[in-house]
Protein backbone atom coordinates (compact mmCIF):
# COMPACT_ATOMS: atom_id res chain seq x y z
CA UNK A 1 0.00 0.00 0.00
CA UNK A 2 1.50 3.33 -1.01
CA UNK A 3 1.24 6.41 1.17
CA UNK A 4 -1.57 8.85 0.50
CA UNK A 5 -0.26 12.19 -0.71
CA UNK A 6 -2.45 15.33 -0.89
CA UNK A 7 -2.90 16.13 -4.56
CA UNK A 8 -5.37 19.03 -4.39
CA UNK A 9 -4.17 21.80 -2.13
CA UNK A 10 -6.01 25.05 -1.52
CA UNK A 11 -3.79 27.97 -0.48
CA UNK A 12 -5.97 30.61 1.20
CA UNK A 13 -3.90 33.08 3.22
CA UNK A 14 -4.19 36.59 4.53
CA UNK A 15 -1.49 39.15 3.90
CA UNK A 16 1.38 39.75 6.30
CA UNK A 17 0.82 43.25 7.68
CA UNK A 18 3.43 45.79 6.50
CA UNK A 19 5.31 43.05 4.68
CA UNK A 20 3.54 40.95 2.00
CA UNK A 21 0.12 41.21 0.42
CA UNK A 22 -2.10 38.13 0.35
CA UNK A 23 -1.35 37.39 -3.30
CA UNK A 24 2.40 37.35 -2.68
CA UNK A 25 1.92 35.16 0.38
CA UNK A 26 -0.10 32.64 -1.65
CA UNK A 27 2.50 32.55 -4.43
CA UNK A 28 5.35 32.04 -1.95
CA UNK A 29 3.57 29.16 -0.25
CA UNK A 30 2.86 27.59 -3.64
CA UNK A 31 6.55 27.82 -4.59
CA UNK A 32 7.53 25.95 -1.45
CA UNK A 33 4.88 23.26 -1.95
CA UNK A 34 5.99 22.68 -5.55
CA UNK A 35 9.51 21.89 -4.38
CA UNK A 36 8.09 18.75 -2.75
CA UNK A 37 4.95 18.06 -4.76
CA UNK A 38 5.64 19.33 -8.27
CA UNK A 39 2.62 17.54 -9.68
CA UNK A 40 0.08 18.69 -7.11
CA UNK A 41 -2.95 20.70 -8.20
CA UNK A 42 -2.66 24.00 -6.37
CA UNK A 43 -5.48 26.52 -6.10
CA UNK A 44 -4.31 29.95 -4.98
CA UNK A 45 -7.06 31.95 -3.31
CA UNK A 46 -5.71 34.93 -1.35
CA UNK A 47 -8.50 36.02 0.98
CA UNK A 48 -9.35 39.73 1.06
CA UNK A 49 -10.15 40.84 4.60
CA UNK A 50 -10.76 44.54 4.11
CA UNK A 51 -7.18 45.47 4.95
CA UNK A 52 -4.11 46.04 2.81
CA UNK A 53 -4.36 44.46 -0.61
CA UNK A 54 -8.16 44.13 -0.67
CA UNK A 55 -8.61 46.45 -3.65
CA UNK A 56 -5.80 44.76 -5.58
CA UNK A 57 -7.22 41.29 -4.89
CA UNK A 58 -10.74 42.24 -5.98
CA UNK A 59 -9.49 44.05 -9.07
CA UNK A 60 -7.41 41.02 -10.08
CA UNK A 61 -10.28 38.59 -9.51
CA UNK A 62 -13.00 40.64 -11.22
CA UNK A 63 -11.20 42.75 -13.80
CA UNK A 64 -12.67 45.86 -12.21
CA UNK A 65 -11.25 49.23 -13.16
CA UNK A 66 -8.73 50.59 -10.67
CA UNK A 67 -8.73 54.31 -9.91
CA UNK A 68 -6.16 56.27 -7.97
CA UNK A 69 -6.77 59.32 -5.85
CA UNK A 70 -4.39 61.70 -4.08
CA UNK A 71 -5.60 62.07 -0.49
CA UNK A 72 -4.39 63.26 2.88
CA UNK A 73 -2.43 60.47 4.56
CA UNK A 74 -2.60 59.55 8.24
CA UNK A 75 0.22 61.92 9.23
CA UNK A 76 -1.03 64.74 7.03
CA UNK A 77 1.24 64.09 4.05
CA UNK A 78 -0.28 63.37 0.62
CA UNK A 79 -0.59 59.70 -0.36
CA UNK A 80 -1.97 57.93 -3.42
CA UNK A 81 -4.86 55.64 -2.60
CA UNK A 82 -6.46 53.10 -4.91
CA UNK A 83 -10.03 51.92 -5.30
CA UNK A 84 -11.84 49.72 -7.79
CA UNK A 85 -15.13 50.21 -9.60
CA UNK A 86 -17.15 47.13 -10.46
CA UNK A 87 -18.79 48.72 -13.48
CA UNK A 88 -21.58 46.22 -14.05
CA UNK A 89 -22.90 46.75 -10.54
CA UNK A 90 -21.83 50.33 -9.98
CA UNK A 91 -20.07 49.27 -6.78
CA UNK A 92 -16.96 51.12 -5.66
CA UNK A 93 -14.68 49.07 -3.41
CA UNK A 94 -12.30 51.05 -1.22
CA UNK A 95 -9.87 50.12 1.52
CA UNK A 96 -9.17 52.48 4.38
CA UNK A 97 -5.61 51.17 4.69
CA UNK A 98 -4.64 52.80 1.40
CA UNK A 99 -5.50 56.21 2.87
CA UNK A 100 -4.87 55.77 6.60
CA UNK A 101 -3.10 52.45 7.08
CA UNK A 102 -0.41 51.73 9.64
CA UNK A 103 2.11 51.08 6.86
CA UNK A 104 1.73 54.74 5.87
CA UNK A 105 2.83 55.93 9.31
CA UNK A 106 6.64 56.10 9.71
CA UNK A 107 7.74 54.32 12.87
CA UNK A 108 9.05 57.53 14.41
CA UNK A 109 5.62 59.16 13.91
CA UNK A 110 3.43 56.39 15.29
CA UNK A 111 1.01 58.16 17.59
CA UNK A 112 -2.68 57.28 17.21
CA UNK A 113 -3.51 60.44 19.08
CA UNK A 114 -2.28 62.44 16.09
CA UNK A 115 -3.05 60.31 13.01
CA UNK A 116 -6.19 60.93 10.99
CA UNK A 117 -8.74 59.26 8.73
CA UNK A 118 -9.24 62.48 6.75
CA UNK A 119 -8.01 60.76 3.57
CA UNK A 120 -10.64 58.04 3.98
CA UNK A 121 -13.35 60.68 3.72
CA UNK A 122 -11.65 62.10 0.62
CA UNK A 123 -11.65 58.59 -0.88
CA UNK A 124 -15.37 58.19 -0.18
CA UNK A 125 -16.01 61.60 -1.78
CA UNK A 126 -14.09 60.51 -4.89
CA UNK A 127 -16.28 57.42 -5.23
CA UNK A 128 -19.43 59.48 -4.75
CA UNK A 129 -18.29 61.97 -7.38
CA UNK A 130 -17.61 59.07 -9.77
CA UNK A 131 -21.33 58.16 -9.60
CA UNK A 132 -20.92 54.98 -7.55
CA UNK A 133 -24.31 53.47 -6.76
CA UNK A 134 -22.96 51.64 -3.73
CA UNK A 135 -19.73 51.94 -1.75
CA UNK A 136 -18.00 49.10 0.07
CA UNK A 137 -15.19 50.21 2.37
CA UNK A 138 -12.73 47.62 3.66
CA UNK A 139 -11.64 48.25 7.23
CA UNK A 140 -8.35 46.82 8.46
CA UNK A 141 -4.66 47.52 9.09
CA UNK A 142 -5.41 51.05 10.25
CA UNK A 143 -2.90 53.45 11.74
CA UNK A 144 -5.53 55.66 13.34
CA UNK A 145 -7.74 55.95 16.39
CA UNK A 146 -9.84 59.03 15.66
CA UNK A 147 -13.29 57.44 15.62
CA UNK A 148 -13.72 58.36 11.97
CA UNK A 149 -13.80 62.06 12.87
CA UNK A 150 -11.26 62.92 10.19
CA UNK A 151 -13.29 61.12 7.52
CA UNK A 152 -16.42 63.03 8.51
CA UNK A 153 -14.51 66.33 8.36
CA UNK A 154 -13.39 65.53 4.81
CA UNK A 155 -17.03 64.97 3.88
CA UNK A 156 -18.07 68.37 5.19
CA UNK A 157 -18.96 67.77 8.84
CA UNK A 158 -17.68 70.43 11.24
CA UNK A 159 -16.59 69.11 14.65
CA UNK A 160 -16.31 71.89 17.19
CA UNK A 161 -15.25 72.35 20.80
CA UNK A 162 -17.33 74.03 23.50
CA UNK A 163 -16.25 77.46 22.22
CA UNK A 164 -17.33 76.71 18.66
CA UNK A 165 -13.80 76.22 17.35
CA UNK A 166 -12.71 73.25 15.14
CA UNK A 167 -11.11 70.54 17.26
CA UNK A 168 -8.37 69.62 14.79
CA UNK A 169 -7.25 66.19 13.63
CA UNK A 170 -6.34 63.02 15.51
CA UNK A 171 -7.73 60.90 18.30
CA UNK A 172 -6.45 63.17 21.07
CA UNK A 173 -8.74 65.96 19.81
CA UNK A 174 -11.87 63.89 20.53
CA UNK A 175 -11.78 64.83 24.21
CA UNK A 176 -12.65 68.39 23.17
CA UNK A 177 -15.44 67.49 20.73
CA UNK A 178 -18.67 69.14 21.88
CA UNK A 179 -20.70 70.14 18.81
CA UNK A 180 -21.45 68.77 15.34
CA UNK A 181 -22.48 70.76 12.28
CA UNK A 182 -23.76 68.69 9.34
CA UNK A 183 -24.88 71.62 7.21
CA UNK A 184 -21.94 71.38 4.82
CA UNK A 185 -21.99 67.60 4.31
CA UNK A 186 -21.38 66.15 0.84
CA UNK A 187 -24.75 66.28 -0.96
CA UNK A 188 -24.80 62.59 -1.89
CA UNK A 189 -24.48 61.33 1.67
CA UNK A 190 -27.66 59.41 2.48
CA UNK A 191 -28.39 58.72 -1.18
CA UNK A 192 -25.70 56.08 -1.79
CA UNK A 193 -25.51 53.02 0.50
CA UNK A 194 -22.16 52.66 2.28
CA UNK A 195 -21.19 49.26 3.66
CA UNK A 196 -18.15 48.72 5.86
CA UNK A 197 -16.48 45.32 5.54
CA UNK A 198 -15.05 45.05 9.02
CA UNK A 199 -14.16 42.75 11.88
CA UNK A 200 -17.41 42.78 13.82
CA UNK A 201 -15.59 41.56 16.93
CA UNK A 202 -14.05 45.02 17.32
CA UNK A 203 -16.06 47.35 19.57
CA UNK A 204 -15.38 50.96 20.49
CA UNK A 205 -15.30 51.00 24.29
CA UNK A 206 -14.81 48.81 27.33
CA UNK A 207 -12.34 46.04 28.10
CA UNK A 208 -12.28 44.97 24.45
CA UNK A 209 -12.37 48.54 23.21
CA UNK A 210 -10.26 49.57 20.28
CA UNK A 211 -7.98 51.91 22.26
CA UNK A 212 -6.97 49.19 24.72
CA UNK A 213 -6.62 46.37 22.25
CA UNK A 214 -5.00 48.12 19.28
CA UNK A 215 -3.67 51.42 20.61
CA UNK A 216 -0.32 49.95 21.74
CA UNK A 217 0.17 48.31 18.32
CA UNK A 218 -0.15 51.76 16.75
CA UNK A 219 2.39 53.36 19.07
CA UNK A 220 0.31 54.51 22.05
CA UNK A 221 1.78 54.50 25.57
CA UNK A 222 -0.42 53.35 28.48
CA UNK A 223 -1.11 57.01 29.33
CA UNK A 224 -2.10 57.71 25.72
CA UNK A 225 -4.35 54.64 25.67
CA UNK A 226 -6.31 56.03 28.61
CA UNK A 227 -6.72 59.40 26.88
CA UNK A 228 -7.74 57.76 23.61
CA UNK A 229 -10.33 55.66 25.39
CA UNK A 230 -11.77 58.71 27.16
CA UNK A 231 -11.83 60.63 23.88
CA UNK A 232 -13.64 57.85 22.05
CA UNK A 233 -16.23 57.60 24.84
CA UNK A 234 -16.82 61.35 24.60
CA UNK A 235 -17.06 61.04 20.82
CA UNK A 236 -19.63 58.24 21.03
CA UNK A 237 -21.76 60.27 23.46
CA UNK A 238 -21.61 63.33 21.19
CA UNK A 239 -22.63 61.23 18.20
CA UNK A 240 -25.51 59.75 20.18
CA UNK A 241 -26.80 63.26 20.94
CA UNK A 242 -26.24 65.00 17.62
CA UNK A 243 -25.34 62.67 14.74
CA UNK A 244 -27.87 62.35 11.95
CA UNK A 245 -28.02 58.54 11.92
CA UNK A 246 -27.22 57.58 15.52
CA UNK A 247 -30.75 56.79 16.67
CA UNK A 248 -31.23 53.17 17.73
CA UNK A 249 -27.56 52.24 17.35
CA UNK A 250 -25.27 51.01 20.14
CA UNK A 251 -22.30 53.24 19.44
CA UNK A 252 -20.06 52.10 22.30
CA UNK A 253 -20.43 48.34 22.22
CA UNK A 254 -22.14 47.54 18.93
CA UNK A 255 -20.52 45.03 16.58
CA UNK A 256 -17.90 46.69 14.40
CA UNK A 257 -18.03 50.11 16.08
CA UNK A 258 -14.34 49.84 16.91
CA UNK A 259 -13.32 48.87 13.38
CA UNK A 260 -10.22 50.70 12.15
CA UNK A 261 -9.68 52.80 15.24
CA UNK A 262 -13.36 53.62 15.61
CA UNK A 263 -13.93 54.50 11.96
CA UNK A 264 -16.94 52.18 12.21
CA UNK A 265 -18.74 54.29 14.80
CA UNK A 266 -18.11 57.58 13.01
CA UNK A 267 -19.40 56.37 9.66
CA UNK A 268 -22.33 54.44 11.13
CA UNK A 269 -23.60 57.45 13.07
CA UNK A 270 -22.51 60.17 10.66
CA UNK A 271 -23.15 58.56 7.26
CA UNK A 272 -25.64 55.78 8.09
CA UNK A 273 -23.05 53.22 6.99
CA UNK A 274 -23.86 49.55 7.55
CA UNK A 275 -21.26 47.65 9.60
CA UNK A 276 -21.01 44.16 8.13
CA UNK A 277 -18.84 41.11 8.65
CA UNK A 278 -15.97 41.48 6.23
CA UNK A 279 -16.21 37.88 5.10
CA UNK A 280 -19.92 38.06 4.45
CA UNK A 281 -19.54 41.36 2.61
CA UNK A 282 -16.50 40.41 0.54
CA UNK A 283 -16.78 36.63 0.12
CA UNK A 284 -20.34 35.46 0.48
CA UNK A 285 -21.69 38.25 -1.72
CA UNK A 286 -19.47 37.08 -4.58
CA UNK A 287 -18.03 40.58 -4.84
CA UNK A 288 -14.45 39.37 -4.41
CA UNK A 289 -14.79 37.09 -7.43
CA UNK A 290 -13.86 33.97 -5.46
CA UNK A 291 -15.88 31.13 -3.98
CA UNK A 292 -14.02 29.80 -0.97
CA UNK A 293 -16.67 27.27 0.01
CA UNK A 294 -16.70 25.59 -3.41
CA UNK A 295 -12.90 25.50 -3.48
CA UNK A 296 -12.85 23.76 -0.09
CA UNK A 297 -15.05 20.96 -1.42
CA UNK A 298 -12.35 20.08 -3.96
CA UNK A 299 -9.38 20.23 -1.55
CA UNK A 300 -7.42 17.49 0.22
CA UNK A 301 -5.54 20.05 2.32
CA UNK A 302 -5.84 23.77 3.04
CA UNK A 303 -2.89 26.00 3.84
CA UNK A 304 -3.69 29.36 5.37
CA UNK A 305 -1.36 32.01 6.77
CA UNK A 306 -1.14 35.30 8.63
CA UNK A 307 1.63 37.54 9.91
CA UNK A 308 0.92 36.59 13.52
CA UNK A 309 -1.20 33.76 14.85
CA UNK A 310 -2.10 34.32 18.49
CA UNK A 311 -4.99 34.78 20.92
CA UNK A 312 -6.61 37.33 18.58
CA UNK A 313 -6.73 35.00 15.58
CA UNK A 314 -10.00 33.26 16.55
CA UNK A 315 -11.73 36.63 16.71
CA UNK A 316 -12.46 37.31 13.06
CA UNK A 317 -9.07 36.83 11.42
CA UNK A 318 -8.62 35.15 8.02
CA UNK A 319 -7.10 31.84 9.26
CA UNK A 320 -10.02 31.40 11.66
CA UNK A 321 -12.58 32.01 8.94
CA UNK A 322 -10.85 29.62 6.53
CA UNK A 323 -10.55 26.98 9.25
CA UNK A 324 -14.20 27.27 10.29
CA UNK A 325 -15.38 26.75 6.72
CA UNK A 326 -12.91 23.90 6.16
CA UNK A 327 -14.00 22.21 9.36
CA UNK A 328 -17.60 22.13 8.14
CA UNK A 329 -16.59 19.97 5.17
CA UNK A 330 -13.89 17.95 6.93
CA UNK A 331 -10.79 19.34 5.20
CA UNK A 332 -7.58 19.49 7.30
CA UNK A 333 -5.95 22.89 7.72
CA UNK A 334 -2.32 23.89 8.12
CA UNK A 335 -1.49 27.37 9.37
CA UNK A 336 1.74 29.26 8.69
CA UNK A 337 2.66 32.45 10.53
CA UNK A 338 5.43 34.97 10.77
CA UNK A 339 5.20 34.58 14.55
CA UNK A 340 3.30 32.27 16.87
CA UNK A 341 2.28 34.51 19.73
CA UNK A 342 0.53 34.22 23.07
CA UNK A 343 -2.45 31.91 22.88
CA UNK A 344 -1.58 30.47 19.47
CA UNK A 345 -2.54 26.88 20.46
CA UNK A 346 -6.14 28.09 20.92
CA UNK A 347 -6.56 28.00 17.14
CA UNK A 348 -6.57 24.20 17.21
CA UNK A 349 -10.04 24.45 18.75
CA UNK A 350 -11.35 26.37 15.74
CA UNK A 351 -10.08 23.95 13.10
CA UNK A 352 -6.41 24.72 12.42
CA UNK A 353 -4.89 21.26 12.77
CA UNK A 354 -1.21 22.16 12.51
CA UNK A 355 0.85 25.31 13.04
CA UNK A 356 4.31 26.35 11.94
CA UNK A 357 6.29 29.55 12.18
CA UNK A 358 8.25 30.66 9.16
CA UNK A 359 11.06 31.88 11.45
CA UNK A 360 13.92 29.48 12.05
CA UNK A 361 16.40 31.85 13.71
CA UNK A 362 16.03 34.87 15.98
CA UNK A 363 15.84 38.05 13.88
CA UNK A 364 14.49 41.54 14.28
CA UNK A 365 11.34 42.74 12.56
CA UNK A 366 13.12 44.57 9.75
CA UNK A 367 15.02 41.40 8.81
CA UNK A 368 11.84 39.33 8.90
CA UNK A 369 10.03 41.81 6.66
CA UNK A 370 12.92 41.95 4.21
CA UNK A 371 13.20 38.17 4.00
CA UNK A 372 9.51 37.37 4.40
CA UNK A 373 8.89 35.92 0.96
CA UNK A 374 11.86 33.55 1.07
CA UNK A 375 11.07 32.54 4.64
CA UNK A 376 7.56 31.59 3.52
CA UNK A 377 8.83 29.53 0.60
CA UNK A 378 11.22 27.61 2.84
CA UNK A 379 8.61 27.13 5.55
CA UNK A 380 6.09 25.74 3.06
CA UNK A 381 8.70 23.25 1.88
CA UNK A 382 9.50 22.15 5.45
CA UNK A 383 5.88 21.69 6.40
CA UNK A 384 5.11 19.69 3.28
CA UNK A 385 7.97 17.35 4.16
CA UNK A 386 6.28 16.84 7.54
CA UNK A 387 2.95 16.20 5.82
CA UNK A 388 4.59 13.53 3.67
CA UNK A 389 6.29 12.05 6.72
CA UNK A 390 2.91 11.76 8.43
CA UNK A 391 1.47 10.11 5.33
CA UNK A 392 4.33 7.61 5.27
CA UNK A 393 3.86 6.74 8.95
CA UNK A 394 0.11 6.32 8.45
CA UNK A 395 0.65 4.11 5.42
CA UNK A 396 3.13 1.94 7.32
CA UNK A 397 0.71 1.59 10.23
CA UNK A 398 -2.07 0.55 7.86
CA UNK A 399 0.16 -2.07 6.22
CA UNK A 400 1.14 -3.48 9.62
CA UNK A 401 -2.49 -3.71 10.70
CA UNK A 402 -3.45 -5.52 7.49
CA UNK A 403 -0.57 -7.98 7.82
CA UNK A 404 -1.51 -8.65 11.44
CA UNK A 405 -5.11 -9.28 10.48
CA UNK A 406 -4.04 -11.64 7.69
CA UNK A 407 -2.02 -13.87 10.04
CA UNK A 408 -4.78 -14.33 12.59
Amino acid sequence: MSMIVPQRILIAPSGFKESLDAGTVASAIAAGVRRILPGAQLTLMPVPDGGEGTVAAIAAATGGKVHTQHVTGPVGRPVTAGWVMLESEGVAVLEMASAAGLSLVPRELRNPGATTTYGVGELIAAALDAEARRIVLGCGDSGTSDGGAGALMALGVRILDADGEPIGLGGRALLRAAQLDFSGMHPKIGQVPIILACNVHNVLCGERGVARVFGPQKGATPKQVAKLEAGLENWAELLERQAAFAKGKDLKFGAGTGASGGLGVGLAAGLDATLGSRFEVLLDSGMAGINLDDALLDADLVITAEGAIDFQTPHGKVPAEVAARAQRVGVPVLGLAGTLGRGAPSVHEIGIDGLASIMTLPMDLSQAVERGEQLLIDAAERTMRLVLLGSAVAARGTRAALQSAATR
